[in-house]
């Protein structure tokens, strides 16, 4: 008896986000759509995950209509996304009705399938979404997000398939988000999930350790039915198994996918060629590298982490953080490391290498997971750390959302003006700040996506507005160093250019006048920190708010701002009693390590 298997290619988006950054535009999509749309894929995953962060953050695409064109390109074949469960796709838990708004119109606009994660595996956390996603007559895909631990065993993640089937789910899949699976484990797990659910299972697995394929075939000998692969010029490392590797694996067997290799092969001699075009995003970090096995650290957090310590001028001390992500882990109660836990867990580890202190700082995202406001962890939390982080305020032990009033009448309200459609309003409440830039800079007619980097293939740049190369610079200044990439330049108008660029990592903008003379939006002319009332930071970041104003009292300890980096947020705090002299900062500023922000006067 034939025993096909059916395959999910991640090229149109975990594949891409994998290796270069989640940077492929729908330019490059498209034109190979009539071909991918003739495979006979069980399913593409084309939107979710970072891919939405992406479109509206670096590329000025609307990811709605990303998304509406691919499905107008892929007719024959099902459109899946990744969705974060209460967090959609953003880094924060989001009301029940900006859950069902969005999985509502993510269904009208293109997805057929919903694969549904918790970062904490918290099935409570998904429960609203995978009732919308019933709700809109579309796959709900429960999943399981694999990691190790102590606490994380096979009956345990048995007992979730089970728990997510009897909320409705169509399917279970194991998501190995880190590469964490090894062949026998994973026969393991789908043993027992064949036996004691009904649920097809799907098998997820990046091949950071470069065990992804042989983890496939032990899943498919046990049961499973669906793979996840990736077209092989964006496969292997931190992708994941190539399609066309298992393909020709399984052709003539009982498994046998029956997927052209020979249309299959062209498809991946395209992407070939795509793939140099984004030769600046690739990270060094996305070989095989076997130390996920002991760390946990998923690709693109390694890549992510390889870039901030780079950025602090500390990248020689990567091992470090590797070696304290595991210990922060543990203190957190074994989370997997997968969005947004990942970047918890990681940028605390991050505070406590530089810091020179474990815990010094910790990030308001620890705070509130030490709540209990991303939901139920599955380990014992170290209680000295909860202690530390938030004195005597509660934990919650409710589903976190059932604290979180209805957000989409407020929201549709603050972005009136600018929104067109339910779908701004959407984009929006993922990301309010970037999401109203983009809505600012569509309406003014003025998005501006990142440049390409020139590449021997394509005989200069790729397409961007204006002229002019883009170099990366390293600028000495009284002893402080910046790193500098010009990524954009803008049409001259009225005698000024325009030049797209990050500063330290973080995008700004610069608009040279005659005469040399220019405005910039990161200009400041801070002094380094000497008194004991000088608050300054130990990250570069963005201030996102300030709590004081001058001739405020504060007390040692007092939060007097918050500050932003590594899309974590952080509180500073006074260091000693007295009163705030002078603010040197305000909201939207950026910031670097050792700067006076607020001066405090004993």
């Amino acid at each position: 008896m034939s025993k096909k298997i059916f395959v999910t290619d991640t090229i149109l988006r975990d594949a891409h986000q994998s290796l270069i950054a989640t940077r492929m535009r729908t330019e490059d999509m498209l034109p190979i759509c009539p071909k991918l749309d003739q495979v006979g894929y069980w399913s593409l995953e084309v939107w979710g995950g970072a891919t939405f962060d992406a479109c509206v953050r670096f590329l000025k695409e609307d990811p709605w209509e990303r998304l509406r064109l691919l499905k107008a390109a892929l007719p024959n074949t099902r459109l899946q996304m990744l969705l974060r469960g209460q967090n959609l796709l953003g880094y924060r838990h989001y009301s029940d009705d900006v859950v069902r708004a969005f999985v509502a119109k993510a269904a009208v606009n293109g997805i057929d399938v919903f694969r549904i994660f918790d970062a904490m595996n918290d099935v409570r956390n998904l429960r609203v979404s995978i009732e919308a996603v019933k709700a809109a007559g579309k796959h709900a895909q429960g999943t399981l997000c694999y990691t190790t631990s102590p606490v994380h065993t096979v009956q345990a993640f048995v007992d979730q398939a089970k728990q997510m089937e009897a909320m409705g789910c169509d399917s279970v899949a194991i998501k190995d988000m880190a590469g964490l699976l090894t062949p026998y484990a994973t026969g393991e797990l789908v043993k027992a999930l064949k036996a004691e659910q009904s649920l097809p299972i799907f098998i997820h697995s990046h091949d950071t350790a470069g065990l992804a394929s042989m983890c496939q075939m032990k899943a498919i000998e046990n049961g499973a039915t669906h793979i996840d692969t990736a077209i092989s010029s964006f496969a292997w490392g931190t992708s994941h198994a190539g399609t066309e590797s298992m393909v020709a694996a399984l052709r003539g067997s009982e498994y046998d996918t029956g997927l052209n290799l020979e249309l299959l092969q062209e498809i991946g001699l395209y992407f070939y060629a795509v793939r140099k075009k984004y030769h600046q995003f690739e990270s060094e970090f996305t070989a095989v590298d076997t130390r996920v096995q002991v760390n946990q650290v998923p690709g693109g957090m390694m890549s992510n982490l390889a870039n901030q310590l780079k950025e602090q001028g500390a990248l020689h001390r990567i091992n470090e953080v590797f070696a304290e992500i595991p210990r922060v882990r543990e203190d957190l109660g074994f989370p997997p490391l997968v969005t947004p836990t990942s970047q918890i867990v990681g940028s605390q580890a991050v505070f406590n290498v530089l810091a020179g202190e474990r815990y010094k700082t910790i990030t308001n995202e620890v705070k509130l997971y030490l709540q209990g406001r991303y939901g139920r962890a599955a380990g014992k939390i170290n209680e000295q750390l909860r202690k530390q982080a938030i004195g005597n305020e509660d934990v919650i032990d409710v589903r976190p959302a059932d604290l979180i009033k209805p957000e989409m009448a407020k929201l549709r309200e603050e972005i009136s003006l600018l929104a067109k459609s339910e779908e701004d309003v959407l984009t929006y409440a993922m990301f309010p700040d970037i999401g109203r830039k983009f809505l600012e800079e569509r309406a003014a007619g003025t998005l501006t996506p990142e440049v390409l980097l020139p590449t021997p293939e394509f005989g200069g740049l790729c397409p961007v507005p204006g002229e002019g190369v883009p170099t990366e610079f390293i600028i000495d200044v009284h002893g402080e160093t910046y790193r500098v990439d010009i990524t954009g330049v803008g049409v001259k108008t009225d005698g000024k250019r325009h030049f797209y660029l990050s500063l330290d990592g973080m995008p700004e903008e610069v608009v040279f006048e005659p005469l040399n003379q220019f405005v910039a939006g990161a200009g400041n002319k801070r002094k380094q920190a000497s008194a004991p009332g000088d608050v300054s930071t130990t990250m570069p970041g963005n201030i996102v708010d300030v709590l004081v104003k001058e001739g405020d009292k504060v007390k040692t300890g007092q939060a007097v701002l918050i500050t932003e980096a590594m899309k974590m947020e952080t509180e500073v705090q006074a260091p000693i009693d007295g009163t705030v002299k002078a603010i040197h900062i305000a909201k939207g500023d950026r910031v670097t390590p050792g700067e006076v922000l607020i001066e405090i006067e004993a």
